[in-house]
Protein backbone atom coordinates (compact mmCIF):
# COMPACT_ATOMS: atom_id res chain seq x y z
CA UNK A 1 0.00 0.00 0.00
CA UNK A 2 1.34 3.30 -1.06
CA UNK A 3 1.95 5.58 2.40
CA UNK A 4 -0.91 8.29 1.85
CA UNK A 5 -1.00 8.97 5.33
CA UNK A 6 -3.71 8.19 7.78
CA UNK A 7 -7.01 5.66 6.33
CA UNK A 8 -10.45 5.64 6.06
CA UNK A 9 -13.08 3.27 5.82
CA UNK A 10 -12.90 2.89 2.17
CA UNK A 11 -9.25 1.30 2.80
CA UNK A 12 -10.73 -0.90 5.62
CA UNK A 13 -13.19 -2.41 3.65
CA UNK A 14 -11.46 -2.37 0.53
CA UNK A 15 -8.27 -3.77 1.81
CA UNK A 16 -7.50 -4.09 5.56
CA UNK A 17 -10.32 -7.09 6.15
CA UNK A 18 -8.95 -8.66 3.57
CA UNK A 19 -5.24 -8.76 4.63
CA UNK A 20 -6.61 -9.42 8.95
CA UNK A 21 -8.70 -12.79 7.03
CA UNK A 22 -5.31 -13.63 4.97
CA UNK A 23 -3.14 -13.31 7.79
CA UNK A 24 -4.52 -16.51 9.42
CA UNK A 25 -4.67 -18.45 5.76
CA UNK A 26 -1.81 -18.32 4.26
CA UNK A 27 2.44 -16.64 5.17
CA UNK A 28 1.84 -12.96 3.96
CA UNK A 29 3.82 -10.01 3.51
CA UNK A 30 2.21 -6.31 3.76
CA UNK A 31 4.46 -3.27 2.97
CA UNK A 32 4.27 0.24 2.78
CA UNK A 33 5.13 1.28 -0.99
CA UNK A 34 7.17 4.23 -0.28
CA UNK A 35 9.12 3.99 -3.62
CA UNK A 36 5.69 3.81 -5.26
CA UNK A 37 4.99 7.09 -3.90
CA UNK A 38 8.20 8.51 -5.31
CA UNK A 39 6.33 7.68 -8.96
CA UNK A 40 4.07 10.13 -8.67
CA UNK A 41 5.40 12.36 -5.51
CA UNK A 42 9.52 12.45 -6.41
CA UNK A 43 9.03 16.30 -5.94
CA UNK A 44 7.93 16.29 -2.49
CA UNK A 45 9.24 13.76 -0.78
CA UNK A 46 8.99 14.94 2.97
CA UNK A 47 5.27 14.23 2.98
CA UNK A 48 6.37 10.32 2.73
CA UNK A 49 7.93 9.67 6.07
CA UNK A 50 5.48 10.70 8.58
CA UNK A 51 2.61 9.37 5.89
CA UNK A 52 4.67 5.81 6.51
CA UNK A 53 4.33 5.75 10.41
CA UNK A 54 0.56 6.76 10.41
CA UNK A 55 -0.39 4.61 8.15
CA UNK A 56 1.16 1.68 9.81
CA UNK A 57 -0.76 2.36 13.04
CA UNK A 58 -3.73 2.29 10.81
CA UNK A 59 -2.89 -1.38 9.79
CA UNK A 60 -2.12 -2.43 13.21
CA UNK A 61 -5.56 -0.97 14.28
CA UNK A 62 -7.09 -2.20 11.95
CA UNK A 63 -6.04 -6.22 13.16
CA UNK A 64 -2.93 -6.88 10.84
CA UNK A 65 -0.70 -9.04 12.98
CA UNK A 66 2.75 -8.78 12.90
CA UNK A 67 3.21 -11.98 14.48
CA UNK A 68 1.16 -13.45 11.92
CA UNK A 69 2.41 -11.27 8.67
CA UNK A 70 5.35 -9.88 7.57
CA UNK A 71 5.43 -6.09 8.01
CA UNK A 72 7.95 -4.04 6.42
CA UNK A 73 8.59 -0.91 4.24
CA UNK A 74 9.56 -1.41 0.85
CA UNK A 75 12.73 0.60 0.81
CA UNK A 76 14.17 -1.20 3.90
CA UNK A 77 14.64 -4.10 1.57
CA UNK A 78 16.87 -2.75 -1.25
CA UNK A 79 16.82 -6.09 -3.25
CA UNK A 80 13.42 -5.32 -4.77
CA UNK A 81 15.29 -2.26 -6.87
CA UNK A 82 18.39 -4.72 -7.48
CA UNK A 83 15.94 -7.08 -9.08
CA UNK A 84 13.68 -4.41 -10.56
CA UNK A 85 17.00 -3.27 -12.48
CA UNK A 86 18.04 -7.00 -12.92
CA UNK A 87 14.07 -7.41 -14.69
CA UNK A 88 14.92 -4.48 -16.30
CA UNK A 89 17.17 -6.17 -18.96
CA UNK A 90 14.52 -8.39 -20.13
CA UNK A 91 11.53 -6.80 -20.45
CA UNK A 92 10.17 -5.35 -23.59
CA UNK A 93 9.10 -1.31 -23.33
CA UNK A 94 5.80 -1.67 -24.95
CA UNK A 95 4.38 -4.37 -22.02
CA UNK A 96 4.91 -1.57 -19.89
CA UNK A 97 3.58 0.88 -22.53
CA UNK A 98 0.53 -1.69 -22.44
CA UNK A 99 -0.19 -1.67 -18.90
CA UNK A 100 -3.80 -0.51 -18.76
CA UNK A 101 -3.16 1.98 -15.66
CA UNK A 102 -0.45 3.87 -17.68
CA UNK A 103 -2.25 6.02 -20.04
CA UNK A 104 -5.25 6.02 -17.22
CA UNK A 105 -3.17 7.43 -14.37
CA UNK A 106 -1.42 10.05 -16.89
CA UNK A 107 -4.64 11.53 -17.92
CA UNK A 108 -5.86 11.84 -14.55
CA UNK A 109 -2.74 13.23 -12.81
CA UNK A 110 -2.52 15.68 -15.61
CA UNK A 111 -0.86 18.47 -13.60
CA UNK A 112 2.07 16.27 -12.60
CA UNK A 113 5.08 15.83 -14.83
CA UNK A 114 5.10 11.99 -15.56
CA UNK A 115 7.33 11.47 -18.09
CA UNK A 116 9.84 9.78 -15.94
CA UNK A 117 11.64 6.19 -16.25
CA UNK A 118 9.97 5.55 -12.53
CA UNK A 119 6.51 6.27 -13.55
CA UNK A 120 6.47 4.29 -16.76
CA UNK A 121 8.53 1.43 -14.96
CA UNK A 122 6.19 1.05 -11.60
CA UNK A 123 4.97 -1.76 -13.11
CA UNK A 124 8.00 -3.68 -13.14
CA UNK A 125 8.39 -2.65 -10.03
CA UNK A 126 5.29 -4.15 -8.72
CA UNK A 127 6.72 -7.48 -10.62
CA UNK A 128 9.80 -7.45 -9.06
CA UNK A 129 8.04 -6.86 -5.50
CA UNK A 130 6.56 -10.11 -5.81
CA UNK A 131 8.78 -12.34 -7.61
CA UNK A 132 11.23 -11.44 -4.74
CA UNK A 133 9.19 -13.22 -2.86
CA UNK A 134 8.52 -16.24 -4.65
CA UNK A 135 4.87 -15.40 -4.03
CA UNK A 136 1.81 -17.84 -5.25
CA UNK A 137 -0.63 -15.28 -4.97
CA UNK A 138 -1.22 -11.84 -4.94
CA UNK A 139 -4.41 -10.61 -3.30
CA UNK A 140 -5.57 -7.64 -5.67
CA UNK A 141 -9.32 -6.05 -7.13
CA UNK A 142 -10.09 -6.86 -10.80
CA UNK A 143 -8.22 -3.62 -11.53
CA UNK A 144 -5.06 -4.99 -10.53
CA UNK A 145 -5.21 -8.25 -12.52
CA UNK A 146 -3.66 -6.77 -15.88
CA UNK A 147 -0.18 -6.49 -13.02
CA UNK A 148 -0.14 -9.86 -11.92
CA UNK A 149 -0.52 -11.24 -15.50
CA UNK A 150 2.79 -8.86 -16.62
CA UNK A 151 4.32 -10.38 -13.52
CA UNK A 152 3.35 -13.98 -14.44
CA UNK A 153 4.81 -12.48 -18.19
CA UNK A 154 8.06 -11.48 -16.94
CA UNK A 155 8.45 -14.26 -14.92
CA UNK A 156 8.06 -16.48 -17.80
CA UNK A 157 10.20 -14.37 -20.01
CA UNK A 158 12.78 -14.79 -17.48
CA UNK A 159 12.96 -18.63 -16.95
CA UNK A 160 12.63 -19.25 -20.17
CA UNK A 161 15.85 -17.14 -20.78
CA UNK A 162 18.21 -18.29 -17.38
CA UNK A 163 15.99 -21.55 -16.38
CA UNK A 164 18.29 -23.75 -18.99
CA UNK A 165 20.97 -24.78 -16.64
CA UNK A 166 23.82 -27.09 -17.83
CA UNK A 167 22.72 -31.07 -17.86
CA UNK A 168 18.84 -29.66 -16.39
CA UNK A 169 16.95 -32.63 -17.56
CA UNK A 170 19.55 -35.42 -16.12
CA UNK A 171 19.34 -33.23 -12.82
CA UNK A 172 15.65 -32.98 -12.81
CA UNK A 173 15.33 -36.86 -13.34
CA UNK A 174 17.81 -37.41 -10.01
CA UNK A 175 15.35 -35.30 -8.70
CA UNK A 176 12.52 -37.20 -8.95
CA UNK A 177 14.34 -40.40 -7.87
CA UNK A 178 14.37 -38.54 -4.23
CA UNK A 179 10.94 -38.28 -4.09
CA UNK A 180 10.75 -41.87 -3.45
CA UNK A 181 9.44 -44.89 -5.80
CA UNK A 182 5.76 -44.21 -5.06
CA UNK A 183 5.38 -40.43 -5.22
CA UNK A 184 8.27 -40.76 -8.53
CA UNK A 185 5.94 -42.86 -10.02
CA UNK A 186 2.56 -40.51 -9.60
CA UNK A 187 4.69 -37.14 -10.81
CA UNK A 188 5.82 -38.95 -14.15
CA UNK A 189 2.41 -40.57 -14.60
CA UNK A 190 0.98 -36.61 -14.37
CA UNK A 191 3.51 -35.36 -16.47
CA UNK A 192 2.84 -37.25 -18.97
CA UNK A 193 -1.04 -36.75 -18.96
CA UNK A 194 0.00 -33.34 -18.75
CA UNK A 195 2.13 -33.12 -21.60
CA UNK A 196 0.97 -35.46 -23.88
CA UNK A 197 -3.13 -34.76 -23.20
CA UNK A 198 -2.67 -31.50 -21.97
CA UNK A 199 -5.04 -32.49 -19.02
CA UNK A 200 -5.26 -29.45 -16.54
CA UNK A 201 -6.03 -31.54 -13.08
CA UNK A 202 -2.73 -33.88 -14.04
CA UNK A 203 -0.72 -30.48 -13.58
CA UNK A 204 -2.85 -29.53 -10.84
CA UNK A 205 -1.92 -32.24 -9.14
CA UNK A 206 1.41 -32.74 -9.81
CA UNK A 207 1.51 -29.53 -8.50
CA UNK A 208 -0.03 -30.34 -5.12
CA UNK A 209 2.51 -33.26 -5.32
CA UNK A 210 5.48 -31.54 -5.67
CA UNK A 211 4.30 -28.64 -2.80
CA UNK A 212 4.28 -31.20 -0.46
CA UNK A 213 7.24 -33.31 -0.98
CA UNK A 214 9.44 -33.12 1.84
CA UNK A 215 12.35 -35.25 0.36
CA UNK A 216 13.62 -32.80 -2.33
CA UNK A 217 15.72 -29.47 -1.74
CA UNK A 218 13.57 -25.86 -2.93
CA UNK A 219 15.77 -26.17 -5.61
CA UNK A 220 15.07 -29.67 -6.91
CA UNK A 221 11.27 -28.41 -6.54
CA UNK A 222 11.97 -25.37 -8.74
CA UNK A 223 13.21 -28.01 -11.08
CA UNK A 224 11.00 -30.26 -11.17
CA UNK A 225 8.10 -27.81 -11.88
CA UNK A 226 10.02 -26.54 -15.00
CA UNK A 227 10.18 -30.46 -15.78
CA UNK A 228 7.00 -30.93 -15.52
CA UNK A 229 5.80 -27.96 -17.68
CA UNK A 230 8.18 -28.68 -20.29
CA UNK A 231 10.26 -25.37 -19.60
CA UNK A 232 13.19 -25.50 -17.49
CA UNK A 233 14.16 -24.65 -13.95
CA UNK A 234 11.37 -22.39 -12.56
CA UNK A 235 13.59 -19.86 -10.79
CA UNK A 236 10.83 -17.41 -10.24
CA UNK A 237 6.68 -18.97 -10.33
CA UNK A 238 4.50 -17.34 -11.99
CA UNK A 239 1.82 -15.87 -9.30
CA UNK A 240 -1.70 -16.57 -9.60
CA UNK A 241 -4.17 -13.03 -8.88
CA UNK A 242 -6.33 -13.78 -5.34
CA UNK A 243 -9.47 -11.94 -6.21
CA UNK A 244 -10.65 -10.20 -3.39
CA UNK A 245 -13.74 -9.61 -2.13
CA UNK A 246 -14.28 -6.12 -3.31
CA UNK A 247 -16.43 -3.78 -0.70
CA UNK A 248 -16.35 -0.80 -2.60
CA UNK A 249 -16.91 1.65 -0.11
CA UNK A 250 -19.24 4.37 -0.77
CA UNK A 251 -17.99 7.92 -0.15
CA UNK A 252 -19.89 10.35 1.63
CA UNK A 253 -21.99 11.84 -1.68
CA UNK A 254 -21.85 7.77 -3.30
CA UNK A 255 -19.01 7.74 -4.93
CA UNK A 256 -16.36 5.56 -4.55
CA UNK A 257 -14.40 6.70 -0.62
CA UNK A 258 -11.33 8.48 -1.67
CA UNK A 259 -9.19 11.15 -0.55
CA UNK A 260 -9.24 13.25 -4.17
CA UNK A 261 -13.31 13.53 -3.59
CA UNK A 262 -12.95 14.37 0.00
CA UNK A 263 -16.08 12.49 0.69
CA UNK A 264 -14.36 10.30 3.42
CA UNK A 265 -14.50 8.86 6.55
CA UNK A 266 -11.05 8.82 8.67
CA UNK A 267 -10.32 6.07 10.89
CA UNK A 268 -9.63 7.56 13.36
CA UNK A 269 -12.45 10.71 13.04
CA UNK A 270 -13.91 12.06 16.39
CA UNK A 271 -17.27 10.11 17.05
CA UNK A 272 -18.96 13.68 16.73
CA UNK A 273 -17.21 14.28 13.47
CA UNK A 274 -18.67 10.79 11.86
CA UNK A 275 -22.01 11.95 13.02
CA UNK A 276 -22.11 15.09 11.70
CA UNK A 277 -20.60 13.48 8.04
CA UNK A 278 -23.34 11.11 7.85
CA UNK A 279 -26.28 13.18 8.99
CA UNK A 280 -25.85 15.81 6.44
CA UNK A 281 -25.07 13.18 3.93
CA UNK A 282 -26.79 13.70 0.23
CA UNK A 283 -30.06 11.35 0.03
CA UNK A 284 -32.75 10.94 -2.61
CA UNK A 285 -33.20 14.32 -4.59
CA UNK A 286 -36.32 13.46 -5.34
CA UNK A 287 -37.48 13.42 -1.92
CA UNK A 288 -37.63 16.80 -1.43
CA UNK A 289 -40.59 16.63 1.42
CA UNK A 290 -40.95 14.06 4.61
CA UNK A 291 -44.24 13.41 3.05
CA UNK A 292 -42.58 12.18 -0.21
CA UNK A 293 -41.89 8.57 -1.01
CA UNK A 294 -38.31 7.78 -2.26
CA UNK A 295 -36.44 5.37 -3.89
CA UNK A 296 -33.19 3.67 -1.99
CA UNK A 297 -31.52 3.04 -5.30
CA UNK A 298 -30.63 6.77 -5.90
CA UNK A 299 -30.02 7.24 -2.59
CA UNK A 300 -26.03 7.64 -1.19
CA UNK A 301 -27.21 6.34 2.40
CA UNK A 302 -28.34 3.29 0.86
CA UNK A 303 -25.53 2.22 -0.30
CA UNK A 304 -24.24 2.14 3.12
CA UNK A 305 -27.09 -0.05 4.67
CA UNK A 306 -25.69 -2.10 1.77
CA UNK A 307 -22.08 -2.56 3.67
CA UNK A 308 -23.42 -2.40 7.84
CA UNK A 309 -27.04 -3.23 7.94
CA UNK A 310 -28.75 -6.62 8.20
CA UNK A 311 -31.75 -7.96 5.96
CA UNK A 312 -33.98 -6.83 8.16
CA UNK A 313 -32.73 -3.45 8.78
CA UNK A 314 -32.15 -2.69 4.88
CA UNK A 315 -36.10 -4.26 4.82
CA UNK A 316 -37.41 -1.50 7.35
CA UNK A 317 -35.61 0.99 5.25
CA UNK A 318 -37.05 -0.52 1.59
CA UNK A 319 -40.33 -0.26 3.14
CA UNK A 320 -40.12 3.25 4.80
CA UNK A 321 -38.09 5.39 2.07
CA UNK A 322 -40.71 3.80 -0.90
CA UNK A 323 -43.71 5.01 1.61
CA UNK A 324 -42.73 7.93 3.15
CA UNK A 325 -43.22 5.58 6.34
CA UNK A 326 -39.85 6.49 7.72
CA UNK A 327 -37.48 10.23 7.03
CA UNK A 328 -34.52 10.41 6.26
CA UNK A 329 -33.07 11.18 9.61
CA UNK A 330 -34.52 8.05 10.78
CA UNK A 331 -33.21 6.24 7.85
CA UNK A 332 -29.76 7.13 8.65
CA UNK A 333 -29.53 6.33 12.59
CA UNK A 334 -28.72 2.87 12.31
CA UNK A 335 -25.56 3.98 9.85
CA UNK A 336 -24.08 6.18 12.30
CA UNK A 337 -24.97 3.76 15.25
CA UNK A 338 -23.18 0.93 12.55
CA UNK A 339 -20.16 3.30 11.75
CA UNK A 340 -19.28 4.67 15.43
CA UNK A 341 -19.39 0.69 16.93
CA UNK A 342 -17.05 -0.34 14.40
CA UNK A 343 -14.32 2.82 14.39
CA UNK A 344 -14.74 2.47 18.70
CA UNK A 345 -12.02 -0.54 18.72
CA UNK A 346 -10.02 0.50 16.06
CA UNK A 347 -9.33 3.90 17.73
CA UNK A 348 -8.73 2.71 21.01
CA UNK A 349 -5.52 0.56 19.49
CA UNK A 350 -4.76 3.97 17.40
CA UNK A 351 -4.14 5.41 20.70
CA UNK A 352 -2.31 2.87 21.82
CA UNK A 353 -0.03 2.33 19.74
CA UNK A 354 0.42 6.00 19.37
CA UNK A 355 2.04 5.84 22.72
CA UNK A 356 4.44 3.45 21.75
CA UNK A 357 5.73 4.57 18.39
CA UNK A 358 9.30 2.61 19.25
CA UNK A 359 7.25 -0.24 19.60
CA UNK A 360 6.13 0.52 15.43
CA UNK A 361 9.27 1.21 14.28
CA UNK A 362 10.61 -2.01 16.30
CA UNK A 363 7.81 -4.20 14.37
CA UNK A 364 8.44 -2.37 10.79
CA UNK A 365 12.29 -2.98 11.56
CA UNK A 366 12.33 -6.90 12.62
CA UNK A 367 9.58 -7.39 9.30
CA UNK A 368 12.08 -5.67 7.23
CA UNK A 369 14.68 -8.02 8.22
CA UNK A 370 12.51 -10.90 8.17
CA UNK A 371 11.74 -10.06 4.62
CA UNK A 372 15.15 -9.63 3.57
CA UNK A 373 16.15 -12.96 4.26
CA UNK A 374 13.76 -14.57 1.83
CA UNK A 375 14.70 -11.95 -0.94
CA UNK A 376 17.79 -12.26 -0.43
CA UNK A 377 17.52 -16.23 -1.27
CA UNK A 378 15.92 -15.51 -4.13
CA UNK A 379 18.15 -13.09 -5.37
CA UNK A 380 20.60 -15.51 -5.08
CA UNK A 381 19.24 -17.71 -7.31
CA UNK A 382 18.59 -14.97 -9.86
CA UNK A 383 22.46 -13.54 -9.75
CA UNK A 384 23.61 -17.58 -10.41
CA UNK A 385 20.80 -18.10 -13.34
CA UNK A 386 22.53 -14.35 -15.16
CA UNK A 387 25.82 -15.67 -13.83
CA UNK A 388 26.49 -12.80 -11.69
CA UNK A 389 27.86 -14.78 -9.00
CA UNK A 390 31.44 -14.65 -9.73
CA UNK A 391 33.52 -16.94 -7.65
Amino acid sequence: MRPTGQLHLGHYHGVLKNWVELQHEYECFFFVADWHALTTHYDDPSIIGENVWDMVVDWLAAGVNPAEAKCFIQSRVPEHAELHLLLSMITPLSWLERVPTFKDQQEKLKERELSTYGFLGYPLLQSADILIYRAGMVPVGEDQVAHVELTREVARRFNHIYGREPNFEEKAIAAVRKMGKKAAKLYDRYRKTWQEQGDHEALEAARALLEGQQNITLSDRDRLFGYLEGSGKMILPEPQPLLTRSAKMPGLDGQKMSKSYHNTIPLRAAPETVEKALRTMPTDTQRVRRTDPGNPARCPVWQFHETYSDEATKQWVREGCTTAGIGCVECKQPIINAVLAELKPIQERVREYQEQPELVRNILAEGSEEARDVARNTLEEVRHAMALDYR
